[in-house]
């Protein structure tokens, strides 16, 4: 596999890129923060990746850096097979309803900058002959919920998009995996109270990386969330007025 790896520097980005570094895949890593991805990329060496792991920065806010930044992973790697989009914003409906700077942003992120990043990805991928575009959606987008509301959209957005984009492509060679994450223990979600069926980083890994082998259109993880947003799905409206979940 030669795989270019957008957030791999922590999470479940960073769980997913050293599975495939211990079973000896080309990995180059595209992040917004230098030294970190300059930490991942040595211990994923380490723990087995193929040759040195290149980084460049990629900015999900910044367009402007998602072609430069899939050159250099094409000069690198020569024609990659694997894209996976873990990297993403994350904020409280109580933040983004006071910020609407921050709003704005994790929208733009969450959403439109990442489809563009996609684009780009899905017609490189396609020049090559075919290979798998994971990206990391979120239960979230599932329905629309009051403590979500706008990170929800976002992701229902995303779902949509990369729903169609399986559609239309796989029967060229371009296989789409949508993850769908309810609640991991990561950075993301520190602070906020978990539920019951919570997921763990290392546990949840190996599932994506089966999804990404498969060519899985879609997953849910962990996979208890499958049957929870089942149920959310098919609430009568009334009911998702007053709940506050």
């Amino acid at each position: 596999m030669k795989a270019v790896i957008l957030g791999a520097t922590q999470g479940m980005g960073r769980a997913v890129a050293r599975l495939l570094a211990e079973r000896g895949a080309r990995l180059f890593l595209l992040g917004r923060d230098g030294e970190q991805l300059a930490r991942s990329a040595r211990d994923l060496e380490i723990r087995g990746a193929e040759g040195k792991v290149q980084i460049v920065r990629c900015d999900l806010l910044d367009t402007a850096t998602f072609t430069p930044a899939l050159d250099a992973a094409t000069a690198e790697l020569g024609a990659f097979d694997t894209v996976i989009v873990t990297s993403a914003m994350f904020a409280t409906q109580e933040e983004l309803e006071a910020d609407p700077e921050l709003a704005a942003k994790l929208l733009l992120a969450d959403f439109t900058n990442t489809v563009v990043f996609c684009e780009e990805a899905r017609r490189r991928l396609l020049a090559a002959g075919g290979g798998t575009l994971c990206v990391f959606s979120s239960v979230a987008g599932e329905r629309g919920r009051k403590p979500v509301l706008l990170y929800g959209a976002a992701k229902a957005g995303l779902s949509r998009y990369l729903e169609g984009l399986d559609h239309k492509f796989r029967a060229e060679g371009l296989k789409t995996v949508c993850v769908k994450p309810g609640f991991i223990h990561t950075s993301m979600t520190a602070g906020l109270k978990p539920p019951p069926f919570a997921g763990q980083p290392s546990a949840v890994a190996p599932l994506v990386v089966r999804a990404i082998d498969r060519g899985t259109p879609e997953i849910y993880v962990p996979p208890a969330w499958r049957r929870v947003m089942w149920v959310i799905r098919n609430l009568p409206r009334r009911v998702m007025r007053r709940a506050k979940f």
